[in-house]
C-alpha cells in the first residue's frame, strides 16, 4: 500500500501529466505536490511508484509518466473536480434517432474528444405493412416502426398471389397484429394457421421473417461524432499508426459495440483505460461510458473516447449530465 507522501506525489504526477502532456520531473513534482521535499527524497519515491508499475520513465526523458495501472489508481482514489460544475446543456426531445444523434454530437463538443451512443435496443414492432405486387411471385413490402420509420424489402415467393390475397394478409397483420413484437406475431401466426387459408399464412410468415430483419437494420447500432477531434491531440498527431489504430476501431465499430454492452450492465459513469485489459486493446484511448434509461430501464450507454491522458474529472461531469439528458429524453418522447 502507498503512504499519504507517495499517493500525494502520484497525483502530483498525474494531474501535471494531464495538463501538459510532458513526462514529469522531480523538480517540477516538488513545485506542483506543495511539498517540502527534497529533490533526492522525491526521486526516492518516484523509483518505488516506478518498481510498483504505478510510473513508468520514456527513454527520451528523465521525467515520468503514469502507467494504466498508475491511472487506474489515481481514478478510484485521488480523482478531486479540478474544473467548476458543468451547466446543463439542453437536449432536444425529438426524434428518438435524433436524440441519439443529437447526444454523440453534444459528448463531442463538450469533451472535445469522440462522442459515441449505443442506440436503444428496441423490439422489433411494426404500426403498419403493406403489399405490393411487382410481378410474378415477387412483392415488396412496405413495413412502418411505431416512430414512423419506413422500411422496403422485396420478398420472392414460390407461388403467386392477387392484389385481393395481399390485401387480405395485410388487413389481417395490421388488424391483429400491429403493435406486437415481431416474435409475438411469429407466435401468434403459428397459433393461428389453422383458421387462416394455408397460402396467406405463407405470405405473411415470409412478411413477419423479413419485418424483423428489416426493422433491426434500419437501427443504427453505434453513432459516432468528433473522430476528427483526435487529429488535435498531439498524443496521437504525432504518432500516425496510433490514429490509424484509433480510426479502425471507429469503422468497425463492432468492438465499440461489445464495450458499450459490457458497460451497460454497470451502473453509473464506468471509466476504461487504455492497455488495462482486454476491454480497451489501444494503450493511448480510455472511455468514460455511462448507462441511460428509459421510463427506468437500461437501454443503451453513452461515452466520450479520448486520450488516456484525459481530464477525467471533467469526462465523468459530461457523461453523467448527457446520460440524464437522453435518459429524459427519450422518456418522455413516448
Amino acid at each position: 500500500m502507498l503512504d499519504d507522501r507517495a499517493k500525494l506525489l502520484l497525483k502530483a504526477l498525474v494531474e501535471r501529466y494531464i495538463a501538459d502532456g510532458q513526462p514529469v520531473g522531480s523538480r517540477t513534482l516538488s513545485r506542483a505536490s506543495g511539498l517540502d521535499l527534497s529533490p533526492a527524497t522525491i526521486r526516492n519515491v518516484m523509483s518505488d511508484l516506478e518498481e510498483l508499475g504505478l510510473i513508468a520513465s520514456p527513454h527520451t526523458s528523465a521525467g515520468r509518466i503514469p502507467t494504466a495501472r498508475g491511472y487506474r489508481l489515481f481514478v478510484d482514489t485521488m480523482l478531486t473536480a479540478q474544473h467548476g460544475p458543468l451547466s446543463a446543456p439542453s437536449l432536444a426531445q425529438d426524434q428518438p434517432q435524433k436524440v441519439i444523434t443529437n447526444a454523440a454530437q453534444l459528448l463531442s463538443n463538450l469533451s472535445h474528444f469522440v462522442g459515441v451512443v449505443m442506440a436503444p435496443r428496441r423490439t422489433s414492432v411494426f404500426r403498419h405493412i403493406e403489399f405490393l405486387r411487382l410481378s410474378d411471385r415477387r412483392f415488396l413490402v412496405i413495413i412502418v416502426s411505431p416512430d414512423g420509420d419506413v422500411q422496403n424489402r422485396v420478398i420472392f415467393t414460390e407461388v403467386d398471389y392477387t392484389q385481393s390475397q395481399l390485401l387480405e394478409a395485410a388487413n389481417y397483420l395490421n388488424t391483429h397484429c400491429a403493435g406486437l413484437a415481431i416474435e409475438q406475431v411469429r407466435e401468434r401466426l403459428q397459433q393461428e394457421v389453422e383458421m387462416l387459408r394455408g397460402e396467406i399464412a405463407t405470405l405473411m410468415q415470409a412478411a413477419v421473417a423479413i419485418s424483423s430483419e428489416a426493422l433491426t437494420e434500419s437501427q443504427d447500432e453505434v453513432v459516432i461524432s468528433g473522430e476528427r477531434n483526435l487529429l488535435a491531440v498531439s498524443d496521437f498527431s504525432s504518432d500516425m499508426g496510433q490514429l490509424r489504430r484509433a480510426f479502425e476501431l471507429f469503422e468497425q465499430k463492432t468492438q465499440l459495440m461489445r464495450l458499450l454492452d459490457i458497460s451497460s450492465r454497470a451502473e453509473g459513469v464506468r471509466i476504461y483505460i487504455g492497455g488495462e485489459s482486454q476491454v480497451v486493446p489501444f494503450e493511448e484511448l480510455s472511455i468514460v461510458s455511462a448507462p441511460y434509461e428509459v421510463d427506468g430501464q437500461i437501454v443503451g450507454t453513452l461515452g466520450v473516447i479520448g486520450p488516456t491522458r484525459m481530464p477525467y474529472d471533467r469526462m465523468i461531469q459530461i457523461v453523467d449530465i448527457t446520460s440524464k439528458l437522453v435518459s429524459n429524453a427519450l422518456s418522455h418522447h413516448k
